[in-house]
């Protein structure tokens, strides 16, 4: 399943690529706060007069209610007119800010990601390596991987706006996902010491149904406060969304391919032996 998943986010990838946002390929901000409530379906249809590829984001802000604008389409110009626009239909709106961004932005924050990514793997590896042995260490890791390739996947097939807030995600995940394998890989532990001379895929089995349900329930809690964000506070579903991917994958990866992985290694390890 998860192999199909990647394959196909890949192909699909390899043909149109992700759908970089603003955040990487450069282009203008504009907030405007509004001082009243508005219909942001009426908004997408100015604005579409202006730029064909362009987010909006609605917020809130202590009361204040404020539109944020994103698009690698407009210049100063069509700002002013935007602007006009929506303030013949909205008198108490104000044009708060506009600010535009370099791709060289963009590339900087891929280039940090990475760096970030790689430094967070390395130390979970040392850290799980020292902790419990390296072969836990390398089977959480790929679990890791997984989860990042599942949720990369799936923004290519649905073709969804990758920004800075999906870095952050991912960074989340990370450290998300590690938690619930850590658990399951800490009863490996316990049930190996008590079942001396037991096979090690029979250990990883009663050891994961023990931790199952707890799992489970943890992931299930998580995800209903994410998911109402998501449904509820529009500004953050950048961050939300990927989230509630990566966290779906990393509990079924803690399950389904990081104990399998452990027990793969520990067999041909000791086979070897």
């Amino acid at each position: 399943m998860s192999l199909l998943v990647v394959v196909i986010g890949f192909t699909i990838m390899g043909f149109k690529g992700l759908n970089f946002g603003i955040d990487f390929k450069g282009g203008t901000i504009v907030q405007i706060e509004m001082k009243q409530d508005f219909e942001k379906a009426e908004i997408d249809k100015i604005i579409k007069k202006y730029s064909n590829e362009y987010q909006t984001t609605k917020a809130n802000n202590n009361g204040k209610i404020e539109l944020e604008i994103k698009s690698n389409s407009l210049d100063s110009n069509k700002i002013d007119s935007l602007f006009k626009e929506i303030k013949s239909e909205y008198k108490k709106a104000e044009l708060t800010s506009q600010e535009t961004i370099g791709a060289s932005v963009g590339n900087e924050l891929k280039k940090k990601a990475w760096i970030a990514g790689i430094l967070a793997t390395l130390a979970m590896l040392l850290y799980i390596g020292v902790r419990f042995e390296f072969k836990f260490g390398l089977a959480a890791i790929l679990a890791l991987v997984h989860d990042i390739l599942i949720t990369v996947s799936i923004y290519a097939m649905l073709q969804i706006p990758v920004n800075s807030p999906f870095i952050a995600a991912i960074l989340t995940i990370l450290g998300y996902s590690i938690n619930d394998t850590i658990v399951i890989f800490d009863r490996i532990r316990e049930n190996s010491k008590k079942m001396r001379g037991k096979d090690v895929a029979e250990v990883a089995n009663i050891s994961i149904s023990q931790t199952m349900t707890r799992s489970i329930n943890t992931v299930l809690t998580t995800l209903f406060t994410i998911v109402a964000v998501n449904v509820f506070v529009p500004s953050v579903r950048e961050f939300s969304m990927p989230l509630i991917i990566g966290i779906v994958s990393g509990c079924y990866s803690s399950i389904f391919i990081a104990s399998p992985i452990w027990v793969i290694l520990k067999k041909k390890i000791e086979g070897r032996a």
